[in-house]
């Protein structure tokens, strides 16, 4: 069923998954580690979205042979469960992560003296703990039913079923309207506050306001690009299909939607760019530039980055930036 410019398509962001999303993800959980020895909250948060990234990446190699071989499981059912349900986990759950960083820089930017105690280190573990047992609940009552099934071709597909089943149609209403909606809204609402709070913000410098308007930018930037494809044409299937006439149509469109969702593996370790200046620079320097020199496959110049960080550490300039949350003490006492 997948033509050739799907398959194309699966190729780059897989390739991109893995010279990328990888290395930046294991890189990460170090920045991640920084953040909690500083007892920044937003560590907490990060660290769960990179942990989530991970163990969606591990199933990464069974996903593609699936893809690569026309939507045709040749494993154990296990195995469809397991990677399905990673599939699905890594979904939600990164989408409950995007909500608790953007939900935190909201009280931080907009109530900074007010719900101290829901942005301290405890809270951020348990809403952590609330998110990963929610989300594996929910996970384990959808795939209670059975996940390997045929098609009209007499392929075993994974995860998906053609057309949908009966049973699916509540599922994917909670799943668009708690999962995506519900969170949509969350976002959006923090976004504009924290954009608002940050303009009429006179104790704040013009650098850091910028960080902080990259955050939260970013964070529903990530959401809608990866996770808003795939919903939309999760409704459309949940409202109008009722054979396999009508996802014959839309199969391509559907799967590289889906692909989009996995995207955010890639994305997600770019949110460290914004609270560490430190991470920016290293994510920079061990990931993204080696990457480009091998794709390149030739010598380059030094970028305007490169030449300021080569001139930086030969005359012993010290680049680091305070955190974001240093940022927000900074403009509570101003």
């Amino acid at each position: 069923m997948f033509n050739f410019r799907t398959k194309l398509w699966s190729l780059c962001i897989s390739k991109m998954q893995v010279t990328v999303g990888v290395p930046s993800n294991f890189y990460s959980l170090y920045h991640a580690a920084l953040q909690l020895k500083q007892k920044n909250e937003l560590g907490v948060y990060l660290l769960n979205l990179t942990v989530s990234d991970l163990l969606y990446l591990a199933s990464l190699p069974l996903w593609l042979q699936y893809i690569f071989q026309d939507d045709d499981w040749r494993h154990r059912e296990w195995l469809c469960q397991l990677c399905g349900f990673l599939l699905y986990e890594n979904i939600y759950i990164s989408i409950g992560f995007l909500c608790c960083i953007s939900l935190d820089r909201y009280l931080a930017v907009v109530h900074p003296l007010r719900f101290t105690s829901l942005r301290s280190m405890k809270a951020a573990w348990l809403v952590s703990a609330v998110i990963w047992l929610k989300e594996i609940a929910v996970g384990v009552v959808f795939f209670r039913h059975k996940e390997l099934s045929r098609d009209r071709t007499n392929q075993s597909v994974c995860f998906e079923h053609y057309p949908m089943q009966p049973w699916e149609f509540p599922i994917n209403y909670y799943r668009f309207i708690i999962g995506f909606l519900f969170p949509l809204a969350i976002l959006s609402i923090s976004y504009l506050c924290v954009l608002r709070a940050v303009g009429r913000s006179a104790g704040t410098q013009p650098d850091q306001k910028m960080r902080i308007r990259q955050l939260v930018s970013s964070t529903i930037l990530i959401f809608l690009v990866c996770f808003s494809p795939y919903h939309i044409f999760l409704l459309v299937r949940t409202l109008l299909e009722r054979d396999c006439n009508f996802i014959a149509g839309i199969f391509n469109y559907y799967h590289l939607s889906l692909l989009l969702t996995t995207l955010n593996c890639v994305a997600d370790p770019a949110l460290y760019c914004f609270v560490s200046e430190s991470a920016r620079r290293g994510l920079y320097r061990a990931v993204f530039r080696p990457v480009a020199k091998i794709l390149c496959c030739s010598n380059h110049p030094r970028t305007e980055q490169e030449q300021y960080e080569h001139n930086s550490q030969g005359s012993g300039i010290k680049m680091e930036e305070p955190s974001i949350k240093s940022m927000m003490q900074e403009t509570i006492h101003n």
